[in-house]
């Protein structure tokens, strides 16, 4: 992927780069820089750049940086050549010429040229795209290839893979911070989450009231954070509408300080989705939710719920409490009021109180009813609430799902974060 940028001076031509590297430091520091040795240690020391140094040109520096040139590391080279003593270039500068005009690569050889690659490649948004190559049941080879395809002509593209035992949000903070060191008036990067929902839920956290867009890219089972917000959920229509750069605020949200993009689910939503496990989700994809779900609803028993909102408290017992900041419709025990809506700076709570098994059935299906019409259901066994702050205890302590993720909890405050998320989407904010 093409996030270097190659420095190369003659004897008589140093201290010119040198000078080129200061006057455009903030520039030239997002990206990793690559010269031959002797130009590199000089820019380092002068300079103040970090340099990742090759051999010098005697001993084949200049065609170690062709060689990156090819396998597509570098975005432009610098080659400040000896005009006056050089009456033809050594073989290595003609093989580096050459490669670079195949490869389509920028080529400056004089102080102006170089001047206005780098003030080209200052144009492109600084992008870190957090990749997870095991989300969904695709190639992630072919996925990533696609996605740099479509937006490295666009923005300047690091890409970060995922590890299995880091957490992306520790991988997002990081991208975020080197964002905000090197961000302009004119121009911020941005943060590409491609993956599951777990991986967008985590990266999208790390985004919250930082102002930074975020692009997203599903790749996983239900994609339930696309189709919430009506993002596309195709590759390649999910990288155009990144390129195209339009931004949308919508709301975010806190429980118990743990992030919340989506949703939060209490008894049965929490063991509808602990059931749900890999294996499951590999074998069956969104059906292992439709499975778990109705596994979950025959074996869930009721509990005592407290919730304190505005400064009410309301008792009742219930076996399911959901808190949605936004929700697809197949999300059914977020509709009671038939949509969530995610920018208008409230909390949706969706809890059914039915005191019979076949009250339950009824009700279910009144929230299926209001999902597919979008329409508020009217359902004397179902409590419905918009709040931009609550607080739920449950007796016994009842799993808790976060965005995917199951974690005990008791009690449990939310509070949403109005317009706390910037993102690439296809409609603008108003």
């Amino acid at each position: 992927m093409p996030l270097s940028i190659a420095l190369i001076a003659q004897d008589n031509r140093k201290n010119e780069i040198v000078v080129l590297a200061k006057k455009y430091y903030s520039i030239l520091a997002r990206y990793d820089l690559i010269a031959t040795s002797g130009t590199g240690q000089k820019i380092e020391q002068e300079a103040g750049l970090s340099v990742n140094k090759v051999k010098s040109s005697s001993e084949g520096g200049i065609l170690q940086i062709a060689a990156q040139v090819v396998t597509g590391e570098v975005v432009g080279v610098i080659f400040l050549m000896d005009g006056l003593n050089s009456q033809t270039p050594e073989p290595d500068c003609q093989a580096l010429i050459r490669i670079c005009n195949f490869y389509d690569i920028p080529l400056a050889t004089n102080i102006s040229t170089a001047e206005l690659s780098i003030q080209a490649v200052a144009k492109l948004r600084d992008a870190y795209l957090i990749f997870n190559p095991v989300a969904g049941q695709g190639n992630p080879d072919r996925d990533l290839e696609m996605i740099r395809r479509i937006l490295e002509p666009q923005m300047n593209l690091h890409t970060i893979f995922t590890q299995p035992e880091l957490d992306p949000a520790i991988q997002a903070k990081e991208a975020i911070a080197k964002i905000q060191a090197n961000q302009t008036e004119d121009q911020t990067g941005c943060v590409i989450a491609s993956g599951g929902d777990g991986t967008v839920s985590a990266i999208a956290g790390a985004t919250i009231d930082t102002g930074i867009p975020l692009g997203v890219i599903p790749r996983g089972t239900a994609n339930a954070f696309s189709v919430a917000l009506g993002l596309p959920t195709n590759l390649r229509l999910a990288c155009e509408t990144i390129a195209a750069g339009n931004t949308r605020m919508v709301d975010a949200a806190y429980c118990n300080k743990i992030p919340m993009i989506l949703l939060a689910g209490v008894g049965f939503e929490a063991g509808m989705v602990n059931n749900a496990n890999r294996e499951l989700k590999n074998r069956l994809g969104t059906l292992a939710y439709v499975l778990s779900g109705a596994q979950q609803f025959f074996t869930q028993q009721d509990f005592q719920a407290q919730i304190e909102i505005d400064g009410q408290i309301l008792e009742f017992k219930t076996g399911a409490v959901t808190v949605a900041n936004a929700a697809p419709a197949t999300s059914i025990m977020a509709q009671g009021f038939g949509a969530v809506i995610p920018d208008d700076g409230l909390l949706e709570v969706t809890i059914p109180v039915s005191k019979t098994w076949l009250e339950g059935i009824n009700t279910s299906a009144a929230l299926l009813t209001s999902a597919l019409a979008k329409s508020e259901v009217e359902d004397q066994n179902l409590i419905r609430l918009r709040t931009n702050k609550l607080k739920l205890t449950t007796e016994p302590t009842q799993k808790l799902v976060v965005d995917g993720e199951v974690f005990d909890e008791n009690p449990i405050e939310f509070i949403c974060v109005p317009n706390g998320l910037t993102i690439f989407s296809r409609l603008s904010s108003v």
